[in-house]
Protein backbone atom coordinates (compact mmCIF):
# COMPACT_ATOMS: atom_id res chain seq x y z
CA UNK A 1 0.00 0.00 0.00
CA UNK A 2 1.48 3.38 -0.66
CA UNK A 3 0.49 6.63 0.86
CA UNK A 4 -1.37 9.16 -0.61
CA UNK A 5 0.22 12.56 -0.55
CA UNK A 6 0.37 16.02 -2.38
CA UNK A 7 3.82 15.99 -2.92
CA UNK A 8 6.23 13.34 -3.74
CA UNK A 9 9.63 13.15 -1.26
CA UNK A 10 7.33 11.13 1.28
CA UNK A 11 10.19 9.48 3.57
CA UNK A 12 10.29 5.67 3.30
CA UNK A 13 9.79 5.76 6.89
CA UNK A 14 6.30 6.97 6.76
CA UNK A 15 5.42 5.11 4.18
CA UNK A 16 5.72 2.09 6.04
CA UNK A 17 3.80 3.08 9.16
CA UNK A 18 0.92 4.37 7.19
CA UNK A 19 1.02 1.19 5.05
CA UNK A 20 0.73 -0.36 8.50
CA UNK A 21 -2.04 1.90 9.80
CA UNK A 22 -4.35 1.44 6.96
CA UNK A 23 -3.83 -2.38 8.01
CA UNK A 24 -4.09 -1.87 11.40
CA UNK A 25 -7.47 0.45 10.96
CA UNK A 26 -8.84 -2.27 8.31
CA UNK A 27 -8.49 -5.00 10.42
CA UNK A 28 -9.82 -3.13 13.46
CA UNK A 29 -12.90 -2.26 11.38
CA UNK A 30 -13.74 -5.88 11.03
CA UNK A 31 -14.27 -6.42 14.60
CA UNK A 32 -16.04 -2.82 15.12
CA UNK A 33 -17.42 -1.08 12.23
CA UNK A 34 -16.77 2.53 12.10
CA UNK A 35 -20.64 3.06 12.50
CA UNK A 36 -20.47 0.84 15.85
CA UNK A 37 -17.66 3.17 16.61
CA UNK A 38 -19.87 6.06 16.26
CA UNK A 39 -22.24 4.88 18.72
CA UNK A 40 -19.56 4.21 20.86
CA UNK A 41 -18.35 7.64 21.09
CA UNK A 42 -21.94 9.09 21.38
CA UNK A 43 -22.34 7.82 24.81
CA UNK A 44 -18.61 9.43 25.71
CA UNK A 45 -19.94 11.85 28.55
CA UNK A 46 -16.50 12.94 30.02
CA UNK A 47 -15.77 16.41 29.18
CA UNK A 48 -12.26 17.03 27.21
CA UNK A 49 -9.57 18.71 29.58
CA UNK A 50 -8.39 21.56 27.33
CA UNK A 51 -5.15 20.79 25.87
CA UNK A 52 -4.74 23.97 23.92
CA UNK A 53 -6.34 25.97 26.58
CA UNK A 54 -3.47 24.23 29.12
CA UNK A 55 -0.95 25.88 26.87
CA UNK A 56 -2.37 29.38 26.66
CA UNK A 57 -2.29 29.52 30.25
CA UNK A 58 1.78 28.23 30.61
CA UNK A 59 4.16 30.57 30.11
CA UNK A 60 6.85 27.89 29.70
CA UNK A 61 4.88 24.70 28.71
CA UNK A 62 6.18 21.28 28.64
CA UNK A 63 4.83 18.73 26.87
CA UNK A 64 5.78 16.18 28.24
CA UNK A 65 6.14 12.48 26.55
CA UNK A 66 5.78 9.14 27.75
CA UNK A 67 7.13 7.07 25.16
CA UNK A 68 8.51 3.31 25.36
CA UNK A 69 10.81 2.84 22.30
CA UNK A 70 11.31 4.06 18.65
CA UNK A 71 12.52 3.00 15.51
CA UNK A 72 15.79 4.23 15.45
CA UNK A 73 16.39 3.73 19.80
CA UNK A 74 14.55 0.69 20.47
CA UNK A 75 14.20 0.52 23.90
CA UNK A 76 14.34 4.09 25.32
CA UNK A 77 12.99 3.35 29.08
CA UNK A 78 13.70 -0.32 30.15
CA UNK A 79 11.60 0.38 33.52
CA UNK A 80 8.74 1.52 31.46
CA UNK A 81 5.62 2.58 33.48
CA UNK A 82 3.27 4.92 32.44
CA UNK A 83 1.04 5.55 35.57
CA UNK A 84 4.08 6.23 38.04
CA UNK A 85 5.78 8.57 34.68
CA UNK A 86 2.22 10.84 34.73
CA UNK A 87 2.06 11.44 37.83
CA UNK A 88 5.76 12.56 38.30
CA UNK A 89 5.71 14.89 34.73
CA UNK A 90 2.63 16.22 36.95
CA UNK A 91 4.29 16.86 40.23
CA UNK A 92 7.18 18.25 38.21
CA UNK A 93 5.22 20.71 36.25
CA UNK A 94 4.27 19.70 32.91
CA UNK A 95 1.63 21.68 30.68
CA UNK A 96 0.38 18.52 29.10
CA UNK A 97 1.32 14.81 28.42
CA UNK A 98 2.16 12.62 25.00
CA UNK A 99 1.50 9.13 25.37
CA UNK A 100 2.61 7.08 22.29
CA UNK A 101 0.14 4.45 21.56
CA UNK A 102 1.48 2.99 18.24
CA UNK A 103 2.47 -0.88 19.06
CA UNK A 104 4.45 -1.87 15.74
CA UNK A 105 7.15 0.87 15.44
CA UNK A 106 7.08 2.44 19.16
CA UNK A 107 5.57 -0.24 21.45
CA UNK A 108 3.48 2.02 22.61
CA UNK A 109 -0.74 0.83 23.43
CA UNK A 110 -3.80 2.31 23.82
CA UNK A 111 -3.58 1.19 27.57
CA UNK A 112 -0.67 3.38 28.46
CA UNK A 113 -2.68 6.45 27.16
CA UNK A 114 -6.05 5.19 29.49
CA UNK A 115 -3.29 5.03 32.49
CA UNK A 116 -1.75 7.80 32.25
CA UNK A 117 -4.46 10.02 31.58
CA UNK A 118 -6.04 8.67 35.07
CA UNK A 119 -3.32 8.95 37.03
CA UNK A 120 -2.89 12.54 36.55
CA UNK A 121 -5.38 15.62 35.83
CA UNK A 122 -3.03 16.91 32.75
CA UNK A 123 -4.23 16.80 29.35
CA UNK A 124 -3.20 14.09 26.95
CA UNK A 125 -2.27 13.64 23.56
CA UNK A 126 -2.38 10.29 21.80
CA UNK A 127 0.80 10.55 19.97
CA UNK A 128 0.14 7.91 17.13
CA UNK A 129 -0.03 8.49 13.06
CA UNK A 130 -3.68 9.56 12.48
CA UNK A 131 -4.78 8.14 8.45
CA UNK A 132 -8.15 7.36 9.10
CA UNK A 133 -11.55 8.70 10.87
CA UNK A 134 -11.75 5.54 12.51
CA UNK A 135 -8.90 6.14 14.81
CA UNK A 136 -10.08 9.62 15.51
CA UNK A 137 -13.56 8.25 17.27
CA UNK A 138 -11.03 5.56 18.56
CA UNK A 139 -9.20 8.32 20.20
CA UNK A 140 -12.08 10.09 21.61
CA UNK A 141 -13.12 7.26 23.26
CA UNK A 142 -10.10 6.64 25.07
CA UNK A 143 -10.62 10.13 26.42
CA UNK A 144 -7.41 11.94 24.48
CA UNK A 145 -7.61 15.50 24.82
CA UNK A 146 -5.84 15.64 21.55
CA UNK A 147 -4.52 14.24 18.61
CA UNK A 148 -1.47 14.92 16.13
CA UNK A 149 -1.69 15.41 12.52
CA UNK A 150 1.77 14.62 10.67
CA UNK A 151 1.36 17.18 7.23
CA UNK A 152 3.96 14.87 5.83
CA UNK A 153 1.54 11.44 6.18
CA UNK A 154 -1.95 12.90 4.98
CA UNK A 155 -3.52 14.49 1.48
CA UNK A 156 -4.99 18.06 2.39
CA UNK A 157 -8.33 16.12 1.77
CA UNK A 158 -7.78 14.03 4.46
CA UNK A 159 -5.78 16.40 6.60
CA UNK A 160 -9.03 18.38 6.27
CA UNK A 161 -11.37 15.44 7.31
CA UNK A 162 -9.52 14.17 10.03
CA UNK A 163 -9.47 18.16 11.75
CA UNK A 164 -12.92 18.42 11.40
CA UNK A 165 -14.06 15.24 13.01
CA UNK A 166 -11.79 16.04 15.87
CA UNK A 167 -12.93 19.38 16.45
CA UNK A 168 -16.14 18.45 16.17
CA UNK A 169 -15.82 15.85 18.90
CA UNK A 170 -14.40 18.48 20.98
CA UNK A 171 -10.22 17.45 20.73
CA UNK A 172 -7.71 20.40 20.16
CA UNK A 173 -5.31 19.21 17.16
CA UNK A 174 -1.13 19.45 17.32
CA UNK A 175 -0.89 19.49 13.53
CA UNK A 176 2.81 19.11 12.82
CA UNK A 177 4.89 20.07 10.08
CA UNK A 178 8.55 20.21 9.22
CA UNK A 179 9.32 21.85 6.00
CA UNK A 180 7.44 25.25 4.42
CA UNK A 181 5.56 23.13 1.60
CA UNK A 182 3.72 21.42 5.04
CA UNK A 183 3.55 24.88 6.52
CA UNK A 184 2.11 26.02 3.72
CA UNK A 185 -0.48 22.88 3.60
CA UNK A 186 -1.06 23.30 7.59
CA UNK A 187 -2.39 27.04 7.05
CA UNK A 188 -5.18 25.53 4.40
CA UNK A 189 -6.83 23.59 7.28
CA UNK A 190 -9.59 25.43 9.08
CA UNK A 191 -8.61 28.34 11.57
CA UNK A 192 -9.65 27.07 15.00
CA UNK A 193 -9.02 27.68 18.57
CA UNK A 194 -8.68 23.70 18.69
CA UNK A 195 -5.22 24.40 16.44
CA UNK A 196 -1.85 23.42 17.42
CA UNK A 197 1.08 24.05 14.96
CA UNK A 198 3.87 21.37 15.83
CA UNK A 199 7.19 22.06 14.10
CA UNK A 200 9.51 18.81 14.01
CA UNK A 201 12.88 19.92 14.23
CA UNK A 202 13.64 16.20 12.61
CA UNK A 203 14.47 15.75 8.92
CA UNK A 204 12.11 12.91 8.42
CA UNK A 205 14.39 11.78 5.86
CA UNK A 206 17.82 11.99 7.33
CA UNK A 207 16.89 11.75 11.15
CA UNK A 208 18.92 14.74 11.64
CA UNK A 209 18.00 17.19 14.11
CA UNK A 210 18.40 21.14 13.71
CA UNK A 211 16.66 23.66 15.92
CA UNK A 212 17.02 26.38 13.28
CA UNK A 213 13.91 24.30 11.84
CA UNK A 214 11.94 26.34 14.46
CA UNK A 215 13.37 29.74 14.27
CA UNK A 216 12.87 29.61 10.01
CA UNK A 217 9.34 28.40 9.77
CA UNK A 218 7.59 30.09 13.35
CA UNK A 219 7.71 33.64 11.83
CA UNK A 220 5.85 32.23 8.41
CA UNK A 221 3.37 30.78 11.08
CA UNK A 222 3.21 33.87 13.27
CA UNK A 223 2.49 36.22 10.13
CA UNK A 224 -0.19 33.84 8.60
CA UNK A 225 -2.01 32.97 11.85
CA UNK A 226 -2.08 36.59 13.51
CA UNK A 227 -4.46 37.82 10.97
CA UNK A 228 -6.89 35.11 11.54
CA UNK A 229 -7.25 34.32 15.30
CA UNK A 230 -7.89 37.01 18.32
CA UNK A 231 -5.62 34.78 20.16
CA UNK A 232 -2.00 34.15 20.02
CA UNK A 233 -1.44 31.09 17.91
CA UNK A 234 0.10 28.30 19.86
CA UNK A 235 3.39 26.83 18.27
CA UNK A 236 5.29 24.15 19.49
CA UNK A 237 8.97 22.93 18.68
CA UNK A 238 9.36 19.37 18.82
CA UNK A 239 12.41 17.14 18.71
CA UNK A 240 16.50 18.15 20.01
CA UNK A 241 15.29 20.07 22.95
CA UNK A 242 17.91 18.91 25.28
CA UNK A 243 19.03 21.63 27.65
CA UNK A 244 17.85 24.54 29.62
CA UNK A 245 20.26 26.44 26.60
CA UNK A 246 18.23 24.76 23.92
CA UNK A 247 14.83 26.31 25.67
CA UNK A 248 16.51 29.71 25.99
CA UNK A 249 17.44 29.65 22.32
CA UNK A 250 13.65 29.06 21.93
CA UNK A 251 12.37 31.62 24.62
CA UNK A 252 14.33 34.27 23.39
CA UNK A 253 12.55 34.07 19.90
CA UNK A 254 9.09 33.51 21.98
CA UNK A 255 9.11 30.21 21.41
CA UNK A 256 7.60 29.59 24.65
CA UNK A 257 6.09 25.35 24.03
CA UNK A 258 7.93 22.21 23.83
CA UNK A 259 7.55 18.58 23.40
CA UNK A 260 10.24 17.01 25.10
CA UNK A 261 10.29 12.69 25.16
CA UNK A 262 13.71 11.01 24.57
CA UNK A 263 15.49 13.77 27.14
CA UNK A 264 13.25 12.42 29.95
CA UNK A 265 12.59 8.98 29.18
CA UNK A 266 15.75 7.58 29.27
CA UNK A 267 16.58 8.41 32.29
CA UNK A 268 15.05 6.51 35.54
CA UNK A 269 13.05 9.56 36.64
CA UNK A 270 11.72 11.33 33.51
CA UNK A 271 9.69 13.67 36.32
CA UNK A 272 12.99 14.32 38.06
CA UNK A 273 14.70 15.06 34.69
CA UNK A 274 11.37 17.64 33.93
CA UNK A 275 12.26 19.02 37.59
CA UNK A 276 15.74 19.70 37.01
CA UNK A 277 15.39 21.23 33.36
CA UNK A 278 13.13 23.81 34.24
CA UNK A 279 14.93 24.49 37.35
CA UNK A 280 17.88 25.49 35.46
CA UNK A 281 16.00 27.23 32.54
CA UNK A 282 14.53 29.21 35.84
CA UNK A 283 18.64 29.66 36.83
CA UNK A 284 19.45 31.04 33.49
CA UNK A 285 16.79 33.78 33.69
Amino acid sequence: MTIKSSHPDIPSVLQHIVATKHEEVAAAKQQTSLEAIKDQAKNVTEPRRGFASALRSANLGIIAEIKKASPSKGIINHNFDPTAFAKQYETAGAACLSVLTDREYFQGADEYLVAARAACKLPVLRKDFMVDDYQIYQSFILGADCILLIMACLDDDTAKRLHEVSTSLGMDVLIEIHTQEELERALLLPKSEHNIYGVNNRNLNTFEVDLQTTLDLKQNLLANLAADDNQKPLIVTESGIHSAADIRLMLDSNISLFLIGEQFMKTDNPGGALQSLLESVAAQA
